[in-house]
């Protein structure tokens, strides 16, 4: 290869390759906001089916939730368990509002 195109091409392998860092300060609290989520989730969940709300189907679709949020945990992808346990969250709040 004659050096004009190697140093564009050697540019661009190296910018490929820092952008793949760029992600890696937020995965600490990534892992916490989904590990922290997730248990005050099931604890809200736990609460809500002592309260009578455990048939509801916004319950139910909080429960699947936060079971794909628990292997999203496993496969350390911690923005998309945090997603989920949200969602969950919104759920179980409402399942205890509309009783």
């Amino acid at each position: 290869m004659p050096p004009k195109i190697i140093a564009p091409a050697l540019i661009v392998v190296a910018l490929t390759a820092l952008s793949g860092c760029s992600s890696e300060p937020t995965t600490a609290g990534e892992r916490a906001a989904c590990a922290n989520g997730l248990n005050a989730a099931y604890d809200a969940l736990n609460f809500a089916r002592s309260k009578g709300f455990g048939g509801t189907v916004d319950y139910t679709k909080a429960a699947a939730l936060l079971g794909a949020a628990k292997i999203q945990q496993q496969f350390d992808e911690y923005d998309n368990c945090v997603i989920k346990v949200r969602e969950a969250q919104r759920l179980i709040s409402e399942s205890q509002q509309q009783h």
